[in-house]
């Protein structure tokens, strides 16, 4: 049956999310069809990508006065570009006159030329030039201005958010800024992303494994023993108002580290507690970044999804100033990452399979245990915004 892409969230189907927001111990998983429907992703594209708060990256990959990098959204090119007053702001990449995207990729420069007709946008988005338009009628350049994005910048990471009147996010993450705090992400650094493109699995699958402690000495049995799942903890009830969803993750001994040698690799931040060594904390700030920490590195995924059964992923790594310093930080790096690469190709050859079995006829509205308390609040987060739909 054909449908509108929001009322494909029809009765039958918001019904169905009363059993996933019920206390863990009651719960079911979300409806399969949440997972694989093609109208399903077009209504997350209009309830929640076009509406909340959705991290493009750090703030130091645009450092300089005319910086900018370009990222796809759901089908949406947009510019970041830091002006030169030194102020961080987002516009549309689609040129005004005939849609063509003004500019791809990465750079510096004070203003954006659309290569297709010459068209000139500033840094803040506004028309400067337009070759041979002057016997256009009522044409006035403060018209075809590139939309602008509203931009925030948090904890060193860059949101921008296509609704201009959305309220601020940082009041939404309180819960778990303390955790965070001694980590100074805005002073840390990223040296780099890479990308993984056309994943076979929708982006709520990809939240659901980042943030699942149930897995997490099953799936990585050995490789995670230190951090085991009977660790996981949920230390701030849920808030409605929140838009971020984490867990704590203990570990048997201080300074853990997500490699064979279950250390740290990298130097730790220095300004950790003792109780803050002994952990890592996993987070959502849906829809697009997960985060996570360590003692010596933090670590995200931006998840972009690009069909209702596959995503890119930009992965990176957050470490202490002090860290890059030491001569051997390359060879390190390497050593970190083949630890993590364990990690990711059994979570990926899982997420696969899942996503596989959510298109079966028997795919289940299954019971959670209590260490999946995150996927309830999860749950939370997306019933609101697809109850939304209906109001």
């Amino acid at each position: 049956m054909k449908s509108t892409p929001v009322s494909i969230l029809n009765d039958e189907l918001l019904a169905s999310l009363d059993s996933s927001v019920a206390d863990v111990a009651d719960a079911k998983t979300l409806h399969p069809d949440l997972y694989v429907s093609p109208d399903v992703l077009a209504a997350e594209k209009e309830l929640l990508f076009m509406r909340e708060w959705l991290a493009v990256g750090r703030a130091e990959r645009i450092p300089n006065p005319g910086d900018w990098f370009t990222v796809d959204i759901m089908e949406e090119p947009i510019i970041v570009v830091r002006d030169k007053a030194g102020v961080v702001r987002s516009m549309s990449a689609v040129c005004q006159h005939r849609a063509m995207q003004v500019c791809e990729g990465e750079g510096n420069s004070s203003t954006f030329k659309c290569p297709y007709h010459h068209w000139i946008y500033g840094q803040d988005g506004r028309l400067l030039g337009s070759p041979a338009m002057e016997k256009t009628k009522d044409f006035n350049k403060a018209d075809f201005g590139l939309p602008p994005l509203a931009v925030e910048e948090w904890q060193g990471f860059i949101f921008v958010n296509f609704n201009l009147d959305a309220e601020p996010l940082a009041p939404t993450l309180e819960r778990y800024t303390p955790y965070l705090e001694n980590f100074d992400l805005a002073d840390a650094v990223c040296p780099g992303t890479f990308t993984l493109e056309n994943l076979p699995w929708n982006w709520k699958v990809m939240f659901e494994n980042f943030n699942d402690g149930y897995h997490a000495n099953r799936l990585h049995q050995f490789v995670q023993d230190f951090c085991p799942s009977d660790m996981s903890g949920f230390p701030v009830p849920w808030d409605d108002d929140s838009n971020v969803v984490f867990r704590t993750a203990g570990y048997t001994h201080i300074d853990g580290g997500f490699n064979a040698t279950h250390r740290v690799i990298m130097d730790v931040f220095p300004k950790l507690t003792e109780e803050e060594r002994m952990r890592s904390t996993f987070a959502l700030i849906p829809p697009v970044l997960c985060l996570g920490t360590a003692p010596d590195q933090c670590f995200f995924f931006l998840i972009r999804p690009t069909g209702p059964e596959t995503i890119d992923v930009e992965i990176g790594y957050i470490f202490h100033p002090s860290a890059l310093e030491d001569p051997l930080f390359e060879q390190k790096l390497t050593l970190s990452d083949a630890g993590v690469q364990v990690f990711v190709e059994q979570d990926q050859d899982a997420t696969t399979k899942v996503q596989k079995g959510l298109r079966s006829r028997y795919a289940p509205r299954g019971r959670y245990s209590w260490q999946e308390e995150s996927h309830v609040q999860f749950n939370r987060w997306l019933a609101k915004r697809y109850r939304s739909a209906a109001s």
